[in-house]
């Protein structure tokens, strides 16, 4: 009985954030994933441009399904495994197979965005403001 609660519990601790993965892998892929703080690539080199973190999210999308895939199959055996010890290597490679593709994606992204060349800087002035009065401050 108690084993059957911990299949449940690592089950839903493997499926639910790897559907959440499935969902960024594939918006990331189809370049749906909009430029933000808080999920795909966001290394500075990708945050540099929207065509960066763009760029970036696509490279790392079939690697981050790969992770999303490998925790959903983990999460979803889990109900059908017998031992303990299957419960437990299961777990194991679903969590760990899911952090080392989703970690390769994330390199793999980052190097692709550091590739791509930096943008320009705003003509005349620090590039802060959106009155360009700084350049002809710094010159007097």
């Amino acid at each position: 009985m108690v084993v059957l609660a911990v299949q449940l519990i690592l089950c839903a601790l493997l499926v639910v954030p790897g559907a959440a993965l499935l969902l960024l892998g594939w918006r990331g892929f189809r370049g749906q994933l909009p430029r933000n703080r808080y999920v795909g690539v966001r290394t500075p080199a990708a945050m540099r441009s929207e065509e960066a973190f763009e760029l970036a999210n696509r490279v790392a999308a079939p690697a981050i399904l790969a992770g999303g895939a490998v925790a959903v199959l983990a999460g979803a055996s889990m109900p059908m495994l017998a031992s303990g010890f299957s419960v437990a290597m299961v777990a194991a490679l679903g969590f760990v197979g899911a952090f080392v593709l989703m970690t390769v994606g994330g390199v793999m992204g980052t190097r692709a965005a550091e590739a791509m060349p930096a943008p320009a800087p705003a003509a005349g002035g620090c590039g802060g403001c959106s009155c360009a009065c700084c350049g002809s401050m710094q010159q007097q």
